[in-house]
């Protein structure tokens, strides 16, 4: 089977959750004998480019940065892919526009659906349109959808059959240990901070939850990951401002190996996610055993399972992170409640061979389809 995955920005993952599933699918399925295409963004300028990364084959396809170069740059890879044979993997729908030409060339395409992108309060109106557009789109013009959530296939219903969906929630290696020497080089001990790891947006409670651990002197720090700039974004400068003594601003770091040491050693991970569906960064918190405090809504709801504690607001959050103060036990309570909910749902063995099984059922169809058009012709 030849599979080409389109939709991130490329391998090595080095900027967020597709990268990152995109990586981790290529090699579990070029371990197993597949052909691997990944499809990877390079920087504006001369042709289309292919070479080989620990045997998956990539196509670097120039285009600038920014919104409109992300769009660019998904219209070229498509119009490249459809030329190949094979079965598409397509990681979001915010083109979805474009997939309509591998109906024309009946190429099978999967498209992982991700989360209610146009519902992000970031987007402007006619951004939001756009996302909503291409959302139906999709929807309609990939040959079979994929559902990172049980809430997201449901919403995705309203566009198609059910019969048409698969979920399949995102996975994580489990993570038992990690060195400590990356967060000494940040001045942590280990079990002396809590970590925020999030892009600082509205919809992503980065506020709310600052207000809340600044509320009182609370002993250990609050680590935050992300890039802020608070002189072209008002809503940085408005969670920097609210920030106390004790929340510590790394900035981004696109380093897994450290991310890993850091959330590893952890008290706690604070997740204030409000949309989308299974979100990467809340599995990876289960897969390392930490105790989880997460925005009160479904997404988070069944991920992070019971035995997590949720959030509404900011004094919400105060609160909880108050009574963990007066019993710390419940900590290691969270924290067995987070492996074993990983254990039941998000080992990343069982998600790899839920999308090789799909792909596999898809690429067998599309070559059956063929053998049938070549003999009545």
């Amino acid at each position: 089977m030849h599979v080409l995955i389109l939709g991130c920005r490329g391998v090595p993952a080095r900027h967020g959750g597709f990268e990152t599933f995109a990586e981790d699918l290529a090699r579990y399925l070029t371990a197993r004998n597949h052909e691997v295409t990944v499809y990877c963004q390079a920087a504006p300028g001369g042709p289309i480019k292919i070479d080989r990364w620990e045997e998956i084959r990539r196509v670097h396809v120039p285009a600038p940065e920014g919104p409109l170069g992300t769009i660019l740059f998904d219209l070229a890879a498509v119009r490249h892919s459809s030329h190949e044979r094979g079965v598409v993997l397509t990681l979001g729908y915010n083109t979805g526009v474009f997939n309509f030409l591998y109906r024309l060339r009946r190429l099978p395409n999967l498209m992982n659906m991700d989360g209610i992108e146009w519902q992000r309060q970031k987007w402007s109106r006619p951004q939001r349109a756009w996302l909503w557009l291409n959302e139906w789109a999709g929807a309609r013009a990939a040959t079979h959808l994929i559902a990172d959530h049980p809430e997201i296939l449901t919403h995705l219903t309203r566009h198609t059959l059910p019969e048409k969906i698969t979920m399949i929630p995102y996975g994580a290696h489990s993570m038992n240990s990690a060195p400590v020497g990356p967060i000494q080089q940040h001045d942590l001990h280990s079990d002396q901070y809590f970590i925020l790891i999030a892009r600082p947006e509205p919809e992503n409670s980065v506020l709310e939850i600052v207000q809340a651990y600044s509320a009182k002197t609370r002993g250990i720090p609050l680590v935050v990951l992300g890039r802020y700039e608070p002189h072209r974004n008002p809503y940085h400068k408005r969670v920097l401002e609210a920030a106390g003594r004790e929340v510590k601003f790394l900035g981004a770091i696109y380093d897994q190996e450290i991310v890993r040491s850091l959330r590893f050693h952890a008290r706690g991970y604070l997740h204030g996610h409000r949309v989308g569906g299974t979100n990467p960064s809340l599995v990876e918190s289960l897969a390392a055993g930490n105790a989880v405090i997460a925005h009160d809504n479904p997404f988070t709801r069944w991920v992070a399972g019971d035995s997590a504690k949720f959030f509404r607001g900011a004094s919400d959050l105060a609160e909880i992170l108050n009574a963990l103060e007066q019993e710390p036990t419940l900590l290691a309570q969270m924290r067995q409640g987070s492996r074993m909910r990983h254990q039941e749902t998000f080992t990343q063995e069982e998600v790899l061979l839920a999308y090789e099984q799909l792909l596999l059922r898809h690429a067998r169809v599309a070559e059956d389809n063929r053998e049938l058009v070549a003999r009545a012709n």
